[in-house]
């Protein structure tokens, strides 16, 4: 597991970097989204199975003429290892590994998986669970300021399916909304239990559809990605100073474990 931590600390170095403007590109299936500190209203570029990454770059850069920033955060739609993408994307073409971002934009560049991207920008403090739940699965936390990617979508639920089959777009479909609903609040407080986290961040395009959520959930917000992008460049405790306290949150701390369901909702408990 790859841990996205600054080595410095908060210093002039962080002040001055706070200062300076960031380019947020978030690689989608289809559309490529780009903002910066100043330009916070995203561009919206087309994707699709025939996007390789030389045309996104070209795209970007073209969409970008006249704007200034100093560094780029790029948010991808796969696993990310050293700021370079560990395998190439599902929805889109061939040839994001290999290709040389930093010699063709000529900025400073990191790379974060794009969930975990907007979990950083939804993060409110102390121990946050994401979730994305859209056309997949998506999972990180944030730990007192510091990113962890997360794999959970292949991970065996119930049934001999995994989690992504349950809860992402084939699931909805399949199982209908209502069924699909009891099966996303049943595996927030699983893994929220099981990651030993506060509260999650609920994002994706389908989570507006769910309604009534516990006091531990928070919906995300369509600026979290770009907010996470410019967040990138900042040291966890910056991190921790500049998001609003998660104080307010009211935290459930009763362990999950079997048979031991009294403090979960009743609509939450395991589906039979």
């Amino acid at each position: 597991m790859h841990i996205l931590q600054a080595k410095h600390p908060p210093s002039r170095r962080g002040m001055l970097l706070q200062m300076q403007n960031v380019l947020v590109i978030d690689i989608g299936g289809t559309h490529v989204k780009v903002a910066s500190t100043e330009q916070r209203v995203p561009l919206k570029i087309p994707s699709g199975p025939t996007m390789a990454a030389h045309q996104m770059v070209q795209q970007v850069v073209l969409a970008t003429k006249g704007w200034k920033y100093d560094r780029i955060s790029i948010g991808y739609p796969g696993p990310v290892l050293h700021d370079r993408p560990l395998a190439e994307p599902h929805n889109l073409a061939a040839g994001w590994i290999d290709f040389d971002y930093e010699k063709v934009f000529a900025k400073p560049i990191r790379f974060i998986n794009d969930a975990a991207m907007q979990a950083l920008g939804g993060y409110r403090g102390g121990r946050m669970l994401f979730l994305g739940i859209g056309t997949g699965l998506g999972s990180a936390m944030v730990f007192e300021g510091v990113v962890i990617p997360l794999e959970l979508a292949h991970l065996p639920y119930r049934k001999n399916r995994t989690y992504e089959e349950y809860l992402g777009k084939a699931g909805l479909e399949l199982r209908g909304k209502k069924r699909w609903t009891k099966s996303v609040l049943d595996v927030i407080e699983r893994l929220k239990a099981a990651m030993v986290c506060e509260y999650v961040l609920l994002g994706g395009g389908n989570a507006k559809l769910m309604k009534g959520l516990p006091p531990h959930v928070i919906l995300g917000a369509n600026s979290n990605a770009i907010d996470g992008g410019i967040r990138l460049w900042q040291s966890p405790e910056e991190r921790k100073i500049l998001v609003a306290p998660h104080k307010d949150l009211p935290i459930e701390t009763t362990p999950l474990r079997k048979g031991h369901w009294q403090n979960i909702p009743s609509e939450v408990k395991p589906i039979h």
